[in-house]
């Protein structure tokens, strides 16, 4: 039998998401009647103590029993239990240097670390993750930030809210100008804010009469890589060579910035893409964007008009073109920027149930079928105090060469 452990989220701001609900669990524990589960005891959980209690299960502030303890964030070097195995986005993949001695903790207190960023299938594409409510907050904020901007209407902030139902409630009532809306990314950010923007009934037109035609309604499209990157040899490949050769292309997203009123930025950005827009590009007189939903949130990147992290409590700033600069969102030069970071911590009772079915899905089956999908095998990146083959890359990170 194995025994699971929800965590206590530890780190700040708070995180009141949790990996599985109230009815998650009980839904794993139906089909995995040999696992067993306890929860840590948790004041800011958005499912509440008695909620899992009242689901059956035990509620501690002890769970060193466990042998594998599931959180979503961080967990605090100085309560990390030694020879567990843990589940949590650790954020080391990318040799982020300010939790570079939280991967060296992980090594010394001989913990089996599973990062949920690195949880794929065999064909390498993520299974579990956030993203897809990312989408649904993130578009949602776009809006809100129309109506502070434009002082059109008042929406109230999603963290309110106590579910998507809420939030698709408060933009039915919202009456948007004939405006055009540009969305980049076909994967679960994008699929998310797409939600959204099909709940408002705002409609979804080709690329061609988006660039070429005017609307007496609010329009949108939602394009992929090859709609706003072109090879700079004029050439016509598919999706696998902009993935390949990322270098051998440029930006073609300025068509559509001249002719967009508001962007909502869902794509995944890899290593050696061009950006989608520059500076210079936002200094042109052809750039109408006036809103970026900016969810992907790639500081200093892409997207050329953010400048930073955004918060839950501060979610929107302006961006002045001429300047280069942040300025008052109200100010007339600005273009509003929304780029919150964690967004899904905006929703946490959606996210948390989604999170759970996926997990459910794809790891936990993976503790009673020996692993026959290797899911567990390519996500663990430590183990016996090492990095595994895998996560090798990650040594001279840890011992502070890079």
């Amino acid at each position: 039998m194995t025994k699971f452990g929800i965590i206590k989220e530890r780190k700040n701001p708070p995180d009141r998401r949790v990996v599985f609900s109230p009815d998650g669990l009980k839904n794993a524990k139906s089909k995995f009647p040999e696992a067993s589960f306890v929860v840590e005891s948790s004041d800011i959980r958005v499912f509440t103590d008695e909620n899992y209690e009242e689901a059956g299960f035990t509620v501690s502030d002890n769970i060193a029993d466990a042998e594998v303890l599931l959180g979503v964030k961080e967990v605090p070097i100085s309560d990390l239990i030694p020879n567990k195995k843990y589940f949590f986005f650790s954020h080391t993949i990318k040799k982020q240097p300010y939790n570079r001695d939280l991967l060296r903790a992980i090594l010394d207190k001989n913990i089996e670390l599973y990062d949920h960023e690195v949880i794929v299938g065999a064909r390498g594409f993520r299974l579990i993750g956030f993203g897809r409510y990312a989408g649904i907050v993130g578009a949602y904020n776009g809006f809100r930030a129309w109506g502070l901007k434009f002082d059109t209407f008042e929406l109230p902030k999603a963290e309110t809210l106590v579910d998507q139902k809420a939030l698709e409630l408060e933009l039915s009532r919202v009456s948007l100008p004939n405006i055009k809306i540009v969305l980049t990314g076909n994967g679960k950010v994008g699929g998310g804010a797409k939600e959204i923007l099909d709940a408002m009934r705002i409609k979804e037109v080709s690329v061609e009469d988006y660039l070429n035609k005017t609307f007496d309604q609010p329009v949108y499209v939602q394009i992929d890589v090859l709609d706003y990157n072109k090879r700079k040899d004029g050439v016509v490949w598919d999706k696998s060579d902009f993935y390949k050769h990322p270098q051998e292309y440029i930006s073609n997203f300025m068509r559509f910035a001249m002719v967009s009123d508001m962007y909502i930025a869902g794509h995944f950005f890899g290593d050696g893409a061009p950006f989608i827009y520059t500076r210079d590009d936002a200094k042109s007189k052809d750039f109408n964007i006036k809103v970026v939903a900016d969810v992907s949130c790639d500081i200093d990147g892409p997207v050329a008009t953010t400048l930073r992290a955004s918060t839950i409590a501060d979610p929107i700033y302006g961006y002045d073109p001429e300047t280069e600069k942040e300025v008052d969102y109200k100010d007339s030069n600005a273009i509003v920027v929304m780029a919150v970071d964690n967004l899904p911590c905006e929703l946490p009772k959606d996210a948390s149930e989604g999170f759970g079915e996926m997990f459910l899905e794809y790891v936990i089956p993976a503790f009673f079928n020996d692993d026959k999908d290797g899911v567990l095998e390519r996500a663990r990146m430590t183990q016996d105090g090492k990095l595994t083959k895998r996560f090798s890359y990650l040594q001279k990170y840890v011992d502070g060469k890079e």
